[in-house]
């Protein structure tokens, strides 16, 4: 049985990312020149498949990487934790020198997290914990070419004082050691390295990770579709169209669209069509969820946009928010991502689901 070309679900496998090559061979001409980059980016943008794949490249030239994901995290103990595990996963010839470093440190890699499931008195102390993984990590990178990669990084400011330290164990080295930094709330990643009260002030350049390009996603779709022996019918010139480029919806789309297709066969008639109805209808509950999980100013911003009113001046009456609810609902939404800064929803089927869902 085929298996579908358009793999949407999770982050993909370096050999699966396509349409990316520019923001691929940039980020690893950046990580390899030592130029310090955060990639911004919305949700289900692809950025973490995107960074896998440099991963996978710069491995490939002999470089080290290691691989940290901060996402969510609410302590210092889990940020400890996660280098720790991070630490403990990389492979390579860096990984002697980690091990060996860490024992001179006294410290065993991987066990972190059994220790700070302890009773309280047996904790190991959070702030001295992350202080020596830091160490761990600068000391290790320098001995070998190294990319350190962490994904997800704005969540380390819901932790007070471990931007500023890690700023501390890095600031003199970042000639030495590659960094790029990623994040899915661009607002609060662009204010990291924007704002002169943050620890990371101007320490990276600022790189947004930008939906497909017609001319991308009808190669992705065309070659998809010919490698199975399917015809596209209309998905290769109208899918840009009704995903926006939007990455995952795109390839939400496509998947259904080379499921309702038979090897061999002409396309159905309709094909973009169907495939768009059917994504409808295995995203209606998820959607719906989606929308009751934002406040009610959120929402009226939201309508008013899909249905291309003004935010301010009538639409306000229509739905009963205030002129400053609306304001910082807006902010709000543009921070994490769930419209742009020109005022548009990024989620094609989101938008959508508002304009069939409500007649105002």
């Amino acid at each position: 049985m085929d298996v579908s070309p358009f793999p949407h679900q999770g982050p993909l496998q370096p050999e699966e990312v396509r349409g990316r090559d520019q923001i691929v061979d940039e980020l690893v001409e950046r990580a390899t020149e030592r130029r310090v980059t955060a990639l911004l980016g919305p949700r289900r943008f692809g950025k973490t498949s995107v960074l896998r794949k440099v991963e996978s490249v710069v491995t490939e030239g002999g470089a080290n990487v290691i691989w940290i994901d901060f996402y969510e995290t609410r302590s210092k103990a889990d940020v400890v934790v996660r280098l720790d595990e991070a630490l403990a996963a990389t492979r390579g010839p860096i990984r002697d020198a980690l091990r060996s470093i860490a024992s001179t440190l006294s410290l065993n890699l991987g066990v972190f997290k059994v220790q700070f499931a302890q009773k309280p008195s047996l904790r190991p102390d959070p702030d001295a914990a992350l202080h020596l993984i830091l160490d761990v990590l600068v000391k290790a990178a320098l001995t070998h070419p190294t990319v350190v990669i962490i994904d997800e990084f704005s969540s380390i400011n819901q932790v007070e004082g471990v931007a500023g330290m890690l700023r501390t164990k890095l600031q003199h080295h970042v000639r030495e050691i590659g960094l790029l930094f990623a994040g899915s709330e661009p607002t609060a990643m662009a204010s990291m390295f924007s704002l002169r009260d943050q620890p990371f002030y101007a320490q990276a350049d600022l790189l947004n990770i930008e939906g497909f390009s017609p001319d991308s996603l009808a190669a992705i779709v065309r070659e998809g579709f010919e490698a199975t022996d399917r015809d596209p019918g209309d998905v290769v010139d109208g899918l840009h169209p009704v995903s926006e480029g939007h990455p995952y919806r795109a390839m939400q789309i496509a998947d259904a669209a080379w499921r309702l297709c038979e090897p061999g066969q002409p396309a159905p008639d309709n094909l973009l069509a169907s495939a768009f109805d059917l994504v409808r209808a295995n995203t209606e509950s998820a959607l719906e969820t989606l929308f009751s999980s934002f406040a009610p100013s959120e929402q009226s911003v939201l309508r008013s946009l899909q249905a291309g009113r003004p935010l301010f001046g009538g639409s306000l009456e229509l739905l009963g928010s205030s002129q400053g609810g609306i304001a910082a609902a807006r902010n709000r939404l543009i921070a994490s991502g769930t419209i742009s800064r020109d005022l548009r929803i990024v989620d094609p089927l989101l938008a959508d689901w508002i304009r069939r869902r409500f007649p105002i």
